[in-house]
């Protein structure tokens, strides 16, 4: 399916790696140009590299620490003007909510709901002047279905969730769409790191609890950050200038509801 966005720009937040280097691909291979970033210099010239070469695409990179006011405007700097803004973040450490201070609660604030809203509100109004903008937020699963020692992450993403849905309907005539992937477990650093967490603390080897994570899903498996670019991508088309304020979930059925 020609996706009708080649040549289009696109701001891919934390994308050297896993879900963000995930979108990042997808779009570069529907000819996208790509701006991506990350804190890894060494991993944001190899992922540059990678999608060069595989899409024959621009690729800008953006080496900064996007929950800074200045890491933002050296990301904007780059790219003034995106057609389509997929806000991507890494998310507090998993701990006993005993264990969060007031910094801890405002640095998660920051990573997972103020910045997203801060490149929103500097891109919206450019993408409604020009009749088409698409914004994709990577929010959690944990939004709808919290889970232990994410209580942090879950609300930060849930406040995020609940600012853009107040802003969303004003911009849907002008083209311009924002809706949230919620992504469940996915095979990405984060996970491995988790699951090796887990197997510490259960005195278990990482693959004893790798199997039993992606037993308890109904797919049977991890997710894979391709599928998820590949759906981000089609939220970023003008196929879908019809899918607004949507939450959408890739989980492989792990969460249980009617609707």
């Amino acid at each position: 399916m020609d996706l009708g966005i080649s040549g289009l720009t696109a701001i891919v937040c934390a994308s050297s790696r896993g879900l963000g280097r995930g979108c990042a691909e997808a779009l570069a291979q529907n000819g996208v140009n790509i701006v991506i970033n990350g804190r890894d210099q060494k991993a944001l010239e190899e992922t540059s590299a990678y999608i060069k070469k595989k899409s024959k695409v621009e690729v800008t990179t953006v080496l900064a620490d996007l929950c800074t006011l200045e890491g933002q405007k050296a990301l904007l700097s780059a790219c003034p003007n995106p057609d389509i803004l997929i806000n991507n973040n890494g998310g507090p450490p998993f701990r006993d909510y005993r264990e969060i201070d007031r910094d801890d609660m405002i640095e998660g604030l920051v990573m997972n709901m103020i910045t997203p809203i801060e490149l929103i509100s500097t891109v919206l109004d450019n993408m409604a002047s020009r009749g088409f903008g698409r914004i994709v937020n990577i929010t959690s699963l944990s939004v709808k279905m919290p889970m232990e020692g994410l209580d942090l992450s879950s609300g930060a993403r849930a406040g995020l969730t609940a600012f853009i849905a107040g802003i969303t309907p004003k911009f849907t005539k002008y083209n311009v769409t924002i809706n949230n992937l919620l992504p469940g477990l996915f095979d990405t650093d984060r996970l491995k790191a988790s699951t090796k967490r887990a197997a510490i603390k259960a005195g278990k080897s990482e693959s004893e609890i790798a199997i039993e994570r992606s037993s308890s899903i109904p797919a049977k498996r991890f997710g894979t950050a391709e599928e998820f670019g590949q759906t981000c991508a089609f939220l970023c088309s003008i196929q879908a200038g019809y899918i607004t304020g949507q939450n959408i979930l890739i989980d492989g059925g792990r969460y249980p509801h009617t609707f």
